[in-house]
């Protein structure tokens, strides 16, 4: 291993990791949906709007959050959301090195779960199909799991809880804001940002106790 993912867990025994944004190169499919969806209802929203659904379940933001969809059903807004998706125009990538983290951490004998705000068919296509490291997942934390998400410590706390550690001896990966909070609030003993869609310096100031460009970083620092 290097010496930078050596570090990362020196005293853990479980990696809570994101997906979107952390393993997967899908926010450019996920706001590209966001905004057609947005122009297709003939709203004008600005991308402040847009920040507000990264990393969070859309219809927890939908329900929390003004807008001209105040009154509508969330679940149907999401769902009108994902109908805009298109991956031919922005292809679902695995970010560099993410697959190989996985593999490498698996191997070193530490348990992995992944934490996402997103549904198990979209996390299982993920895992599976694009980094094709599915099996080495020993629990997929997804929104079916938890009755709230990020920021709230909920995924973070079922994570620990299903590989059997407490939160202070696992690592987490995050790639936004609400994500850190999730993982600090629940107690992970060390949470990484992930700056591929965040500023570093954002999440320096979100609560990170260290910052990386992506998970190739970790494999060659």
């Amino acid at each position: 291993m290097s010496a930078g993912l050596d570090a990362a867990l020196t005293g853990r025994r479980a990696a809570l990791l994101d997906l979107d944004g952390t393993l997967v190169d899908s926010e450019p499919a996920n706001q590209a949906a966001y905004r057609a969806y947005f122009a297709a209802r003939g709203w004008d929203l600005g991308p402040e709007v847009l920040r507000e659904f990264a990393g969070r379940r859309g219809s927890e933001v939908f329900a929390q959050l003004p807008g001209p969809w105040s009154g509508e059903d969330a679940v149907a807004l999401v769902e009108g959301v994902i109908s805009h998706l298109d991956h031919d125009a922005h292809p679902l990538r695995p970010l560099p090195g993410a697959a190989e983290l996985v593999r490498r951490l698996h191997a070193a004998g530490i348990a992995v779960a992944l934490v996402t705000s997103a549904g198990r068919a979209w996390a299982e296509h993920a895992v599976g199909d694009v980094l094709g490291v599915g099996d080495l997942f020993a629990a997929l934390i997804t929104a079916e799991v938890t009755t709230t998400g990020k920021p709230d410590p909920a995924p973070f706390l079922a994570g620990a809880a299903a590989l059997g550690v407490a939160p202070a001896d696992a690592v987490a990966l995050e790639d936004t804001v609400p994500g850190l909070h999730s993982a600090l609030a629940a107690g992970v003993g060390l949470v990484i940002g992930v700056a591929t869609g965040t500023s570093a310096g954002a999440l320096l100031d979100g609560g990170a106790h260290r910052v990386v460009a992506g998970p190739a970083e970790l494999l060659r620092s």
